[in-house]
């Protein structure tokens, strides 16, 4: 059993950036950040292997967010610049069941409890 707990969310104005960290209580393998607002579907927002050499990005985030990880921490990072209103929503990460993990919320099996993001226009 991996515990994860979300560390970073807050307030920011359209424009800004925030660091989330997600700090794990043991190893894990792919890492993955994911987002959901009220009413709304959990959607993936980036994922990264477990060597950190592959990673995968939502379009509505490519070439905003930055994914990473620090394998001796145990801890995995999602760098937000430019940010947008429509980035408000909790954010979750989740720990993947292999080495590499898709998008999809069936290939992770722990999961941190979230920490909100609201971006104020």
């Amino acid at each position: 059993q991996v515990q994860l707990v979300e560390s970073g969310g807050g307030l920011v104005q359209a424009g800004g950036s925030l660091r989330l960290s997600c700090a794990a209580s043991g190893r894990t393998l792919a890492m993955g950040w994911f987002r959901q607002t009220p009413g709304k579907e959990r959607e993936v927002v980036a994922v990264i292997s477990w060597s950190g050499g592959s990673t995968y990005y939502a379009d509505s985030v490519k070439g905003r967010f930055t994914i990473s990880r620090d394998n001796a921490k145990n801890t995995a990072y999602l760098q937000m610049n430019s940010l947008k209103p429509e980035d408000t929503a909790v954010y979750y990460c989740a720990a993947g069941k292999t080495f590499y993990s898709g998008p999809a919320r069936d290939e992770y099996e722990y999961w941190g409890q979230g920490t909100q993001v609201t971006v104020s226009s």
